[in-house]
């Protein structure tokens, strides 16, 4: 299969119309590629929020209500887009108002009209506070006619045990929003870590440039990238494609389930086999003196 990942700017958008048409003129440029899955990235729903005016937009406690409010509407135009076009579709994730406190929420949109929910484990510093954006439901593995895929929004990829849960997976997507090129490589090294740990394909996307109009999203910097094992049937660094830093648009790789079936099978290693032989240890290691 095609998959396709973004680097996706936020618009100050004037109407809900104009967001219809930025997020069907994507889905249309990735259909024509041929790509069969799209990954849209984390906070990119955040845009959003201007369709509330620049004052909500700013507002940290108002911006998460006023996209909130807009998820159900936005999963509506996803939903029909992927029955248009026949691909499955990551939408970019943003905060859903829950009894307590808003979480970050992912949906993995099928063709055939179901909606998969996803919501980030662990939250980054600024989402806990000043932000109090709080961890939201379970790790799930969505059983797909494009394989088993699983969700590690953002930080929770740099999380080895969480990829862990989700070994089952043929793919992992990775949307992400990073401030810095620090933030943006913490992110793709657990991507690509839990690519050879679980011996299988990670996708990253990112959101990309400025929105000043929003303290949350103010400066994003990434790239989309797809990773595999750099072991037998993929590229020995890893890396399947990758596009370039802060640079709007898709990156495209094919990715071919039955070479991670071979390589989890028959690699020149087998990490994913060997997982549970780290069980049983101390956990904390002994200390030897050299002095």
């Amino acid at each position: 299969m095609k998959i396709a990942t973004a680097a996706y700017p936020l618009d100050f958008l004037s109407s809900w119309a104009q967001y219809e048409d930025k997020i069907a003129a994507w889905v249309h440029r990735a259909a024509q590629e041929q790509a069969q899955m799209l990954v849209f990235p984390e906070y990119g729903a955040m845009e959003l929020a201007t369709l509330a005016g620049a004052e909500v937009a700013a507002d940290l406690e108002a911006s998460l209500l006023a996209v909130s409010e807009r998820l159900a509407a936005a999963d509506g135009l996803h939903m029909r887009l992927a029955a248009e076009y026949n691909l499955h579709i990551l939408a970019a994730s943003g905060p859903a108002i829950t009894a307590s406190r808003p979480v970050n929420r992912a949906r993995l949109v099928a063709p055939g009209g179901a909606v998969g929910v996803q919501d980030k484990q662990i939250m980054t510093r600024f989402e806990r506070d000043p932000w109090g954006v709080q961890g939201g439901g379970p790790l799930q593995v969505f059983e797909t006619v494009l394989g088993k895929i699983g969700i590690l929004i953002c930080y929770d990829c740099e999380f080895p045990l969480l990829g862990r849960a989700l070994a089952e997976c043929d793919i992992l997507l990775v949307p992400s929003c990073t401030e810095t090129l620090a933030g943006y490589w913490r992110v793709r090294i657990g991507a690509m870590a839990r690519a050879l740990e679980n011996q299988c394909v990670s996708v990253m996307s990112s959101v990309v440039g400025a929105a000043p109009w929003s303290e949350a999203v103010d400066t994003s910097t990434g790239a989309g990238g797809l990773f595999g094992p750099p072991d037998t049937g993929f590229p020995a660094t890893g890396v399947l494609s990758e596009g370039v830093l802060n640079h709007p648009g898709w990156t495209f790789a094919e990715v071919d389930l039955d070479a991670i079936a071979r390589v989890r099978k028959a690699g020149v290693v087998l990490g994913r086999q060997h997982w549970s032989e780290q069980t049983g240890r101390d956990d904390v290691a002994s200390i030897v003196s050299l002095r």
